[in-house]
């Protein structure tokens, strides 16, 4: 005879097998040199950041003797290098360190985009949030005689377009940062797109560009040598890196009131990642984002380190989505 124990006994028999299986095959990964793809060029903070990070997920999974190798492909605002992972096997060894432009900005900016933001890509973790910087070449500075935000608005109403702006590239929050501004104040200067934060900032301490929004960490090396002229950040809130700049809705007088546009970088996967490879790696981002020494020389350059769990950062992605699609259309933002 029959009884409910037995039957209970052989639904889970060909479970048992299963298990080993999923143990073995959690524990395998990663079996191959993982890649970080940034996507954007050398020296911006997205470099930054995903070079401070590999080498800890390397020691983290240091039994399997796979190194974690940071890749660099620039192009059309980081649309480019996502669209690479995008299309990547989701097995785990491709990962992105996207930005608020490849996941909030660019899809309100681009009218055809190379990638679908959410469907093709599995929210791993937000590696750390930034404020933004109004950095200035000093020569330019004094040539236009600014001294403080409201110098910056008034030389370019009595100079239209012969400021120029530049960016790491079209949608990304550094571009956004300086539409903004100049949707608020009613003013006009020519952007100019680079492919990088890194470049960029070569060309303004060069003289071949007047001002830039770039992101704290990456400005602040040249701030403190004196290369670069800082009047605000960003930011809702001054930032503990640098508490002596003003935010620019404290120094931009009653039209930047409510000026704010920071940026944030967070780890993602092609679509289909297995959730354990995924949930490691958000485990193991989060205690280095923790550890004292990486922790410290993040907030000391300006960036606020996270970890957030994936499902949580899927959420922050589309309230950012949200919250940017309407700076977008406010600015009259396009891509150039």
């Amino acid at each position: 005879m029959t009884t409910r124990r037995h039957l209970l006994a052989a639904a889970t028999l060909p479970l048992l097998p299963l298990l080993p299986l999923a143990a073995r095959a959690d524990a395998s990964w990663p079996t191959k040199p993982v890649r970080i793809v940034v996507p954007f060029a050398a020296g911006g903070t997205t470099d930054i950041l995903a070079r401070a990070l590999a080498p800890e997920l390397q020691r983290a999974f240091s039994a399997s003797g796979q190194s974690f190798i940071v890749d660099n492909k620039p192009g059309a605002g980081g649309n480019n290098g996502a669209a690479e992972v995008a299309k990547a096997a989701g097995d785990g060894h491709t990962l992105l360190m996207g930005t608020v432009g490849t996941h909030a900005i660019n899809p309100s900016l681009y009218p055809k985009m190379p990638y679908d933001h959410v469907k093709d890509f599995a929210p791993v973790t937000l590696v750390a949030g930034v404020p933004n910087v109004l950095v200035l070449n000093p020569a330019s500075a004094q040539k236009y005689g600014i001294k403080t935000v409201v110098d910056v608005i008034r030389a370019a109403r009595s100079n239209p377009g012969k400021l120029n702006v530049a960016s790491s590239g079209n949608g990304t929050s550094i571009h956004l940062a300086a539409e903004l501004f100049k949707s608020m104040t009613g003013t006009y200067m020519l952007h100019l797109p680079y492919r990088g934060s890194g470049p960029a900032l070569i060309d303004l301490m060069a003289g071949n560009v007047d001002l830039m929004f770039d992101n704290l960490p990456s400005a602040m090396p040249h701030i403190k040598s004196g290369r670069l002229l800082a009047l605000a950040v960003t930011s809702g809130q001054r930032s503990g890196a640098m508490p002596e700049l003003p935010t620019i809705a404290e120094a931009g007088g009653s039209m930047l009131r409510n000026y704010e546009a920071s940026s944030w970088f967070g780890l993602l996967a092609p679509a289909g990642t297995p959730a354990d490879v995924v949930q490691r790696l958000q485990q193991e981002t989060a205690k280095a984002m923790a550890t004292p020494a990486i922790k410290d020389r993040l907030l000391a350059q300006g960036a606020n380190p996270s970890g957030m769990p994936p499902a949580d950062f899927a959420k922050f992605i589309a309230a950012e989505t949200k919250k940017w699609s309407l700076v977008v259309r406010a600015s009259g933002a396009k891509v150039d």
